[in-house]
């Protein structure tokens, strides 16, 4: 399995959709590697030899994106300071709720988890 970035991408696979695998490259991002780099896009991941893993390492820092470790840092970054100034989106991060206006009396059950059912309960008869 060829080794970019410190993530093992899928041998069997295409170029294009092994580099998929890698926090911050999408399937637009892939696809400017390949053709930045002169690959064929129809070569497999585990045809991909030292001189063209280091092409794709180089394409990737002329382009300085931000991928894997330091793209998840500053994910959570984000949210951390959206929860300590305490906005609107903080607080629905905080606590679990959909962030972007959906509606929750219905659905959102990806988000709040399994229903947690509240019911009455009868009280103990009293002793006499």
């Amino acid at each position: 399995m060829p080794r970019l970035l410190g993530v093992e991408i899928p041998a069997k696979k295409k170029v294009a959709y092994s580099l998929r695998y890698i926090n911050g490259i999408g399937p637009t991002r892939a696809d400017l590697l390949v053709k930045e780099c002169g690959l064929n896009p129809d070569m497999r991941a585990q045809d991909l030899t030292e001189e063209q893993l280091n092409k794709i390492l180089n394409v990737i820092t002329d382009h300085k994106w931000v991928l894997e470790g330091d793209l998840r840092r500053e994910i959570a970054g984000n949210l951390k300071r959206l929860q300590a100034i305490n906005c609107y989106r903080g607080i629905r991060h905080r606590r679990g709720l959909p962030v972007r206006g959906q509606r929750t009396s219905t659905n959102a059950r990806t988000r709040k988890g399994p229903r947690k059912t509240v019911g009455v309960s009868k009280a103990a008869p009293a002793k006499a």
